[in-house]
Order: structure tokens, then sequence, then C-alpha cells
């Protein structure tokens, strides 16, 4: 079988998670480590036994020996990380939010069309298989109808204008580096997008959204109820509650496990599935099987989910009257 090439761009601790996914991989190489400090490269390689390590992105990018490149990089440098990799016709696995907007992400999909290189955005969750075991009970009417979603992705980091979560310029603030999951999450499971949103958020003095409430409604009659925060521990976990029962899932987001309850609040199966690294293995999987089929993006996670779920993300910035400082007027 065709080994896999990956160079990682940007060496901290999403990249570092990974990283440890990739090592646990067969048929799986984990070829260079870029940072734009060449202290941190050297570092993270020798940890990670990667054999190249760069002190700026260009030179990864350039690397002819990779097939692919996954970016860990802050949200605002994914655009420009992302355009570099596939002009120089690498594959790109982009961490989540893919970009800040709709425009930068239409902007990446295009640019991969143009270079005929593969491309998709980094999330996880969808790829894990609990996520997949409560999809099929959902499609099987494991819990009859589904009537309500109820998710949440929320913790309290003490404010400090120093942290890219409270930084504008990073595109901080809950919704793209939390609020994503839960959005995306209820979109998936039911495989629809809204027909209405409505939201509100709490944004703090810095210009980031510290917390925030979203409603979804879709035209099956499934209402979802969704919140992010920063500066709040709203807790992890989903619910999905149907007329004959419902499905929680703790740590929806990382799941290993899933309990279907009847509606007299009995236990009637659970499903556990722990990683068999740390969860990210399985999105790198999707992209090892997609280069060796020559795939340009995922079926699973296609671009087009990735700009459906951004153009939700941008609607609700919308309601908020939120911009960050790069995007223009």
């Amino acid at each position: 079988m065709r080994v896999i090439k990956w160079g990682i761009m940007g060496a901290g601790n999403i990249a570092t998670k990974f990283a440890t996914a990739l090592r646990s991989m067969e048929h799986t190489e984990l070829t260079a480590i870029a940072s734009r400090n060449i202290n941190k490269a050297e570092k993270f390689a020798e940890r990670f036994h990667i054999k190249k390590s760069y002190g700026s992105y260009e030179e990864l990018a350039k690397d002819e020996e990779i097939d692919v490149v996954y970016i860990a990089t802050p949200h605002t440098e994914h655009k420009a990380n992302g355009a570099l990799c596939i002009v120089n016709n690498k594959g790109v696995l982009c961490e989540k939010p893919f970009t800040i907007n709709k425009e930068e992400s239409q902007y990446l999909i295009d640019l991969a069309a143009k270079h005929n290189v593969f491309l998709m955005e980094a999330m996880w969750t969808k790829f894990l298989p609990v996520t997949n075991t409560v999809k099929n009970w959902i499609r099987e009417k494991k819990i009859g109808e589904v009537k309500h979603i109820r998710a949440s992705f929320g913790y309290n980091t003490p404010y400090d204008i120093n942290s890219r979560l409270y930084d504008p310029y990073t595109a901080g603030g809950a919704l793209l580096d939390v609020g994503i999951y839960p959005i995306t999450y209820a979109c998936y499971l039911l495989d629809k997008l809204p027909d209405s949103i409505s939201s509100s958020a709490i944004i703090g003095k810095s210009n980031v959204d510290e917390q925030n409430v979203i409603g979804l409604q879709f035209d099956n009659g499934v209402l979802a109820n969704l919140s992010s925060a920063i500066a709040a521990d709203t807790g992890d976990d989903a619910i999905i509650i149907g007329d004959k029962g419902k499905i929680h899932i703790p740590n929806f987001w990382n799941a290993q496990k899933a309990i279907v309850y009847n509606n007299e609040d009995v236990i009637v199966d659970t499903v556990e599935l722990p990683f068999m690294s740390n969860g990210y293995e399985y999105e790198a999987e999707e992209v090892n099987v997609c280069l060796r089929q020559g795939k340009k993006q995922s079926s699973i996670h296609s671009l087009n989910d990735t700009l459906d779920i951004m153009k939700i993300l941008d609607e609700i910035r919308k309601q908020w009257g939120l911009k960050y400082p790069q995007e223009s007027e």
C-alpha cells in the first residue's frame, strides 16, 4: 500500500496531537515539520522522530517529497498557508475553522480546483466511530423521529488580551474556536441545513464573542439549541431527543461513548469505542484513503459541507454585528 507522506505547518498544541496520531498509523509517514521558529521546529522533529524540520512555511510547501500538509496555524493564517501549499501542488488538511469567512473559504476551494489538488477541513468529529454510530441510530429511528438537539461546547478561560482566544486579530472568540462543533454536529446528524437561524452573544471588551446561544430551525420540525463559550464552563455534551427516546453523547466533539434512553429514562443501548490513538487518526486516515484513490475531496466532509457551515457562521456574526479586523467593509 502506498505510504502517504505528511508535513505539518505550525508546531503548537494541536500539531502535537495530530503528530501523535500520525505516528500511530500504518502506511503513513510524518516527513517534515515547519515553524517560523526553527528551534521550535527542531525540538518538535526530535520529539516525533521527524527527519526534516524547517524554519519557514515556504520550505515545507516546496518539499517535493511531501504528499499532504496539515495546517495547524491560527485561524487568520489558514487562507495564506493553504494557498501556499496548494500552489505548490500539495494536498491540504486545514484545521477548523477552515478560514474566517465564506469568502476566504471559497478562494481556497477555487484555488484547489484550479491546481487539481486535494483539500479538506479538519473537522475530526465527523470521522469518529461514535459519531457514525449515533448517525446510524438516528437513521434507524432508534429514538423515533428526532425533535430536538441540544449541544454545547464551552469552557472558562480567564480574560487575557494576549491570548488568541480574546484577540480579534486572530479571529478569537467562542464561535470559530468551539461553536463550529455543535453547529456542524447538528447539521451532519440531520443531513440538513437550517431554514432559519436566531442567535445572540455577549461581545466582550476585546470585541470577540465570549459566549453565545444559537437556535437552528429545520424544515423537518427539528429545533437545535446550541451554545459555545470561552468565558463560561457550559460543558461539552450533546443530547438528541426523539419522540421515542434520546441519545446522550458525553464530550460529543471527541466522543468515545454514547447512550440511548427510552422515554422512561431507561438505558436501552450503549456504545463505547475507545480511540486507537487520540481521535485524530480517523480524519487522517480519510485523507490517506482519498489520496490513494486520487480523490480531490472527502465525501464524508466535502468542500460544500465546509462552505455551508461557513455561511452559517457568517450569518450568525452578521446578526451580532461582529466583524474581524481583517474583513473589509
